[in-house]
């Protein structure tokens, strides 16, 4: 006597009915695993719509927004500070007083700036004739062909230059 057999007697049913009945069972958990598996997948689903809704180019540009708003914010609070550091060497310094002289060949811009009357594009403009010049200037006169020297500034220049 086999287990269908043995079912069958305690049951009593038929070897038909216990086979219909496990077909059925079949089928029951067959549907419970199906309706599971679409279950994951559309809750696959949601999750990515959702994310998707939660990053659209509306939001994405909002954010770019806040961001440009905190970089002209922090941009500013800098230009405030250099001016203020600008302007307390300015008031610490006073107005330029230079009595020493310097070797105009081998200068660089900011000990150019240090002579009264030479500021960050004047001394941008007499490095350029130094350069044009091959890296030396030999006579005071060739001075007069940068843009806003005159003679007058020319006489203030040969107190404070020496050309080595």
């Amino acid at each position: 006597m086999n287990f269908l057999e043995k079912l069958a007697i305690k049951l009593s049913l038929t070897k038909a009915e216990i086979y219909m009945v496990s077909i059925l069972l079949g089928f029951l958990v067959l549907g419970v695993i199906l309706k599971n598996s679409n279950s994951v997948e559309n809750a696959d689903l949601l999750v990515k719509k959702a994310e998707r809704a939660r990053y659209r180019e509306a939001e994405v540009d909002s954010l770019i927004q806040i961001a440009a708003v905190e970089q002209e914010t922090v941009k500013k609070d800098v230009e405030q500070e250099v001016a203020a550091e600008e302007k307390e060497k300015h008031l610490s310094l006073g107005k330029k007083v230079f009595a020493g002289t310097i070797s105009f060949n081998k200068a660089s811009s900011l000990q150019l700036q240090k002579i009264p009357g030479i500021g960050p594009v004047m001394a941008g403009r007499l490095i350029a004739l130094r350069t044009e010049k091959g890296g030396k200037v030999e006579q005071f006169q060739d001075f007069l062909e940068v843009k806003g020297i005159s003679e007058k500034k020319l006489e203030v220049l040969k107190q404070h230059f020496t050309l080595e």
